[in-house]
């Protein structure tokens, strides 16, 4: 690992406990939305939106940026709506609700995610998982963190074993031929098919090796959960095996491998 990723910069635990608060707050406002029930429109781009979108980022970014007025805070939502805002040297990326059609088909595999991003790279992040009870955070030198009803537990990610790793993958590309024909190369034990950042932190706690991403996605989707998958030891690299960076023109990020540690990797 680089030496950025082991050495935190001196206020970085304070802020990956504000990026943590404010998850948890906002999955909190997410499950009372989807208790009460709520109505899903589609936005300009073919995606679904919902209340608990609009009102978890609404939410999330009045914290952060009352919190901390020096750091940019860009939700995906005001991005859809127009609202353009630069980065800056460091800026916070949050996605109010990753995994919008999961929770507007009553599944649970949604989540609160809230990365901050230093230079290129995604060093923070708190992603929760509000149907689970589930969240967990991570930052470089910070080590990485799941809490749940049991309390706080380290999480780190696993070596994936010789006779085949587990795979999770996104279930709306679950019918890719790419994806089928990058499971074929492979020695696997298992695929499973899940939706949002979900595939992440299970990859980051050991519960699965790999997640290839072989469609579009975004950075708000990615710099929180990469951020607790490097804390954890695992690696998030692209296409030509370069880590995956930050603060791209548009926001997209190419296709990329989730993996777990790998021989003699430290954390």
């Amino acid at each position: 690992m680089t030496e950025a990723r082991l050495s935190p910069h001196p206020d970085d635990a304070s802020l990956l406990s504000l990026a943590t608060t404010v998850a948890q707050e906002a999955a909190a406002i997410v499950n009372t939305i989807r208790a009460r029930g709520f109505e899903t429109e589609i936005k300009a781009d073919r995606s679904p939106v919902t209340e608990a979108d609009h009102a978890a980022e609404a939410h999330i970014l009045q914290r952060l940026r009352a919190a901390r007025p020096d750091i940019p805070a860009i939700g995906e939502e005001e991005f859809a709506a127009g609202v353009t805002m630069a980065p800056g040297d460091m800026f916070w990326l949050v996605d109010p609700l990753d995994g919008t059609r999961e929770f507007a088909a009553g599944r649970d595999d949604f989540t609160v995610n809230i990365g901050l991003v230093r230079g290129d790279r995604a060093v923070l992040g708190a992603v929760a998982l509000p149907a689970y009870g589930q969240t967990y955070y991570g930052g470089a030198g910070l080590g990485a963190f799941r809490i749940d009803a049991d309390g706080t537990h380290a999480i780190e990610a696993c070596v994936p074993p010789a006779d085949g790793a587990r795979v999770l993958a996104s279930r709306h590309y679950a019918d890719d031929p790419q994806l089928a024909a990058w499971i074929g190369a492979r020695r696997i034990a298992w695929t499973r098919n899940l939706g949002s950042s979900v595939k992440f932190v299970r990859v980051a706690e050991g519960a699965a090796d790999l997640y290839p991403r072989l469609g579009t996605t975004m950075e708000w989707d990615t710099a929180a959960p990469q951020a607790v998958v490097e804390a954890a030891g695992g690696r998030i690299v692209t296409d030509d095996g370069q880590d995956l960076r930050y603060g791209k023109t548009g926001w997209r990020n190419p296709h990329f491998l989730c993996m777990g540690r790998s021989d003699g990797a430290g954390s």
